[in-house]
């Protein structure tokens, strides 16, 4: 297949998906073989169009023009191919998941779940190969409309509820916020919306004032980022079944946002310009802020989906927090959280539902000792939570120190300081989860019996101990994928020099 049918067939294979998922949704089992099969052939284009990228080439699709000028343009480059590759490989293992836990669980609707987990995947992909602002913030919102059934999916009053914040705050985000910064940007540049190396904007004759207001309106209306104070939609949206909060969290929502904030920063901007912006060390603050005020939150939440839903809002200020520093190594540190917190915070997210399926128990103060009854679950969640607070060998190390060195190269030597602090924060709320459950203090009340005959579906134990072993994986391969990104960063300053005006 040539570049630009690859390109394609990413878009259009989860509508396909989608299509067959509805057919055949009165026959469970086809209804789910079509949903793996299709992960799996989705995977496969995404890795064939991630090995053109690595060898330098740079797919495109041209779709045509909604109105003259406004065209759908496709173009992959390192970044969009690590998000895509994130996104697909990980819908495989959610989808394998999801079979055991809505089965176990026996959740209603289960076709009308499969079908848009398929259309938000879709999204994914338009989100990370798109080729300019426009198409981007189409697929945004595709991927916004089609989770919102999936928030809303048992239909309670709590999940209405959920839903409807959710969508109220990333609709009101990206068309008060988000739309406003691009039409501005079209002015700016010449009615022109490209993704371009080293800056769209960077030739444009910008003032200070001005650059530091349309970075703000980006990064606020990227509300999918989760910064504060537009993240209270995320701990709401907890309301859905497990697989939607993984998706949520690791496999496409979150992470569409910061990395459109990324992209944004790298191909709208670009280093000179963001280096140059006011409001650029102000937003360093204000992620700074939301690592620690989220953790602090996390801390005091006894239901676990709660406390892993600001854990989540911490850890993805970092990826804004690298991409504010322009600097190549915090630009690294950044790129590479979105792949080592997606794989950590997936795993704890099954775990968490697959300690509901088998005992219906979702505060953390009744789990003591549950992890004699269920040692795989727990361990998974250990290694995952070791990830996140960066203890190597395992993949959430390496973004702190990058963002540790990027942060020293920029001069911000208080921020490692902040990242210290994370992590004992980050140890305050995840370890004492698996270690009271796999070791409860002497004379601790037995756990309840498990309201599952069996315990937990197989499949949803297995894909976390999947998830848990990439954490090591990708600890080793740090240095190929740094040079699969490296082209991505060719412009951005190893060691700046910038004073800010």
């Amino acid at each position: 297949m040539t570049p630009d049918m690859l390109i394609a067939a990413a878009l259009i294979l989860p509508l396909v998906i989608a299509a067959g998922i509805a057919a055949f949704g009165k026959f469970p089992n086809l209804r789910e073989g079509v949903t793996i099969i299709g992960s799996i052939a989705l995977f496969a284009v995404v890795v064939q169009l991630t090995m053109l990228v690595s060898s330098g080439a740079r797919p495109e699709l041209y779709v045509g023009e909604a109105i003259p000028g406004l065209a759908f343009a496709f173009k992959l480059e390192p970044l969009g191919a690590l998000f895509a590759v994130v996104a697909s490989g990980l819908w495989i293992v959610n989808s394998f998941y999801s079979i055991g836990y809505m089965r176990g669980n026996r959740e209603r609707n289960q076709t009308r779940f499969y079908i848009c987990f398929a259309i938000a995947l879709c999204g994914a992909m338009g989100v990370a190969m798109s080729g300019n602002l426009f198409t981007l913030f189409v697929f945004y919102e595709i991927l916004t409309l089609s989770t919102y059934p999936l928030v809303a999916h048992k239909g309670d009053a709590a999940a209405q509820r959920g839903a409807r914040i959710y969508l109220l705050t990333l609709l009101g985000t990206s068309i008060g916020f988000f739309l406003t910064a691009i039409m501005w940007t079209w002015f700016l540049a010449g009615q022109r919306l490209d993704f371009v190396d080293g800056g769209l904007l960077a030739t444009a004759e910008i003032s200070p004032v001005v650059a530091s207001a349309l970075l703000l309106l980006f990064v606020f209306g990227v509300g999918k980022a989760a910064l504060m104070p537009f993240h209270f939609w995320l701990p709401n949206a907890m309301v859905a079944p497990t697989p939607v909060s993984a998706l949520l969290h690791a496999v496409a929502v979150v992470k569409a946002g910061v990395f459109t904030v990324m992209k944004i920063s790298i191909y709208i901007f670009g280093d000179e310009l963001l280096q140059a912006t006011p409001s650029r060390e102000f937003l360093m603050d204000v992620a700074c802020f939301t690592i620690v005020v989220a953790s602090l939150i996390a801390i005091t939440k006894d239901n676990l989906k709660a406390r892993l839903a600001y854990s989540t809002i911490a850890q993805l200020a970092y990826v804004v927090l690298g991409a504010m520093l322009a600097d190549r190594a915090g630009v690294l540190g950044g790129s590479l959280q979105i792949a080592a917190h997606a794989v950590a915070k997936i795993t704890l997210f099954m775990c968490a539902g697959a300690i509901y399926v088998a005992s219906g128990l979702t505060n953390i103060s009744d789990m003591r000792g549950l992890g004699r009854k269920m040692p795989l679950v727990f361990i998974a969640f250990f290694i995952a939570a070791l990830s996140i607070i960066g203890i190597p060998p395992l993949a959430g190390d390496w973004p702190k120190y990058e963002l540790m060195q990027g942060a020293i190269d920029r001069g911000s030597d208080w921020v490692p300081f902040v990242l210290i602090l994370s992590s004992l924060l980050n140890i305050a709320y995840l370890l004492p989860i698996p270690i009271l459950a796999l070791m409860p203090p002497p004379g601790s009340k037995p756990p309840k019996e498990f309201k599952r005959p069996g315990g937990a579906p197989w499949l949803t134990v297995a894909a976390p101990l999947f998830t848990a072993g990439l954490c090591f994986v990708l600890f080793f391969m740090v240095d190929p994928i740094a040079d699969f990104l490296a082209p991505a960063f060719a412009t951005v300053d190893i060691d700046p020099e910038v004073n800010i005006p």
